[in-house]
């Protein structure tokens, strides 16, 4: 500005809050009168056995919705359960797709990605979408991948040949952490997510919120078994979508 001049506001853009919607997932364990009677190896009640089993199933469902579908939120109806929108119909900005596949039309939450001709994995698909990133303002430390393409990252430049410890007796043939021009990512195989999609996510930009954290419910007796359900009811945080980013379409055999 000139010396003396008056100062000039600056134009500003709002800010403007997205929402998700609430999931509701369950899990139903049911024991007959049998089991809770005989006395079980290992266990002296076997419906809390059953229950802590159907809670760690209900945990890795949830990972699996939150980052392995490709799902847009629903609101539901009165033959519809509510469905939370996952991480791949949030990811917009930064994203790399096969042809013929694109990322979600807007980074609402609100539509799926159009899934693509899958192609292999390289180092040469991942760097861009790196960049992308960094030049958005985001800073991820997390790359996440399905078993096949963990494989394939381990065969990037400067690890494409297996190391032998001789003094150890072990050959270290992985990548466990990636150095890239914009920073240091682990590299994490996810058994829960699509083995088609790499993830580059920074973590302090997605969480999960609850509205009824996990609880168990028992339920009304029905003949000779006992049944107890373990419920949550919870929604997929994105508090910037920039700051994440995608390789998707990848092939995975």
């Amino acid at each position: 500005m000139l010396e003396g001049d008056d100062a000039t506001t600056d134009a500003s853009t709002p800010t403007v809050r997205l929402g998700n919607i609430c999931q509701i997932s369950d899990k139903v364990a049911r024991v007959t009168g049998t089991q809770q009677a005989v006395d079980s190896a290992g266990r002296d009640n076997e419906m809390n056995y059953q229950k802590v089993l159907k809670g760690l199933e209900l945990k890795r469902d949830l990972e699996a919705i939150i980052v392995g579908t490709n799902q847009a939120k629903n609101a539901g109806a009165a033959a519809t359960a509510r469905v939370t929108a996952s991480v791949l119909s949030w990811i917009k900005t930064n994203n790399s797709s096969g042809a013929t596949g694109s990322a979600p039309a807007a980074a609402t939450g609100a539509n799926t990605r159009t899934d693509g001709t899958q192609r292999a994995f390289t180092e040469a698909l991942l760097k861009p979408v790196l960049m992308s990133i960094w030049t958005e303002g985001g800073d991820p430390g997390t790359i996440m991948v399905g078993g096949f393409n963990k494989q394939a990252f381990s065969t990037f430049t400067g690890r494409s040949t297996p190391q032998e410890d001789a003094k150890s007796k072990k050959i270290v043939n992985s990548v466990d952490y990636y150095e890239s021009d914009f920073g240091k990512q682990s590299v994490t195989p996810n058994r829960f997510m699509r083995s088609r999609d790499c993830l580059i996510l920074d973590m302090e930009y997605w969480g999960v919120d609850y509205l009824r954290n996990m609880t168990t419910v028992p339920l009304a007796k029905t003949g000779d078994s006992e049944r107890s359900q373990v419920l949550c009811e919870y929604c997929l945080v994105s508090k910037n979508e920039k700051a994440s980013g995608i390789v998707a379409d990848l092939t995975t055999s």
